[in-house]
């Protein structure tokens, strides 16, 4: 009768040592699987176009690894890269992100999409601006005194819009009707609206958007419009608490046949946002 207490102790301590392992051994999988994740310093475009609600879940499906996305002008998103706040950068000012590459925050520079800026504004168009030449525009905006919201947050529009007014003679736009928000594109987009003014914006965030009143695509078509978008991995010999083996698995996606095809597919009315040009 001894013996067999002892054999059902036996027993019982063996099946509990069984059972410890197998929760130790789930939880490991369960924060390994927790784990799996990666911040992203993006532009306001690609999110507020709805390309990353399209993107991203075909990325998880592939890879298993969620991307937490922090949506920022692209000079912010490019310093969030710089202190080490993000794993990955998808961003669009090719100047800013030579730049950092140069530095030595982020590794390779892959070029992904583009699509284009366009200038919008009044459909009565007061300031007299249609066409498809960017500098006769702004240079007729000015000397009409026009309304023109700028995003004034150093993203990748903003930067763009500041080259263009440079390249037709204005160094410093300080005519009355120019406002600064410093703010994304969206917001942008809706403070011009609400005043009939005009906007510097991608055309992608231009088609998402629902409250266009009035507003019309105006300037269209000037090969300086063209707006490139690149890829980064943040370096780990600077921050090496980036998580750079799932960063470069995104980067190598969405550079991928798979991706490339993923960014192509995604369309509102039928009309394609974005159009990718990966080098791969």
């Amino acid at each position: 009768m001894t013996t067999k207490k002892v054999n059902i102790l036996g027993l019982t301590q063996q099946v509990s040592k069984v059972v410890l392992l197998a929760g130790l051994a789930w939880g490991s999988s369960l924060a390994l699987a927790q784990s799996a994740s990666i911040v992203m310093a993006s532009t306001t475009s690609t999110e507020q176009s709805g390309l990353f609600a399209h993107l991203l879940p075909e990325f998880k499906k592939a890879t298993g690894i969620d991307v937490k996305v922090v949506a920022l002008g692209t000079g912010q998103a490019i310093d969030m890269g710089r202190r080490g706040d993000a794993d990955v950068l998808f961003v669009h000012d090719q100047v800013a992100e030579e730049k950092i590459v140069a530095e030595g925050f982020t590794l390779k520079r892959e070029p992904v999409m583009y699509n284009d800026f366009v200038l919008i504004g009044p459909a009565t168009d007061p300031a007299g601006v249609k066409g498809k030449d960017i500098l006769q525009g702004l240079k007729k905006l000015q000397a009409a005194n026009g309304a023109f919201i700028s995003r004034g947050d150093k993203s990748g529009t903003h930067a763009a819009e500041l080259r263009y007014w440079k390249l037709a003679g204005v160094d410093a736009p300080a005519f009355s009707g120019y406002k600064a928000c410093g703010c994304g594109m969206g917001p942008a987009l809706n403070m011009a609206a609400s005043v009939d003014a005009y906007v510097l914006a991608d055309r992608a965030t231009w088609l998402a958007f629902k409250n266009r009143a009035s507003m019309a695509v105006l300037v269209e078509g000037d090969t300086r419009l063209f707006n490139q978008y690149g890829v980064l991995v943040v370096n780990p010999a600077k921050h090496p608490k980036t998580k750079v083996a799932e960063a470069q698995k995104f980067s190598d996606w969405v550079t991928s046949a798979a991706g490339q095809a993923v960014i192509a597919g995604y369309k509102i009315n039928g009309q394609q946002l974005f159009f990718p040009n990966a080098t791969r």
